[in-house]
């Protein structure tokens, strides 16, 4: 099946959103993503790259937790990667917002 082209980074979010319903999955997303910024922080203030190994790995962890396990959907960041990471900085912000429950 080939992937879907987006033409616009606006087109695609609402698509990105659709994978992202089930509500643990996003909290999974919310949690990963904070623990990506702690890192990068904890990397700001010692300067050992481990912790820029460590925001990787938490931060697409915790969205993968999130598909594998409560959407059972394929992580969008596999067909379009640089959107994907765009998409869950937005949905961060609009969760810690509250413009979308987590």
């Amino acid at each position: 099946m080939a992937a879907v082209r987006y033409n616009s980074f606006a087109e695609f979010y609402p698509y990105y959103l659709t994978q992202h319903e089930h509500r643990l999955c996003r909290r999974a997303h919310f949690i990963g993503s904070s623990s990506a910024i702690a890192s990068v922080a904890q990397y700001i203030d010692s300067l050992n790259p481990w912790w820029l190994l460590f925001a990787v790995v938490s931060g697409y962890g915790g969205a993968w937790v999130g598909h594998f396990f409560y959407e059972k959907n394929r992580p969008a960041s596999l067909g379009n990667p640089w959107w994907s990471f765009r998409a869950d900085w937005v949905m961060y912000w609009q969760m810690l917002t509250g413009k979308i429950t987590w």
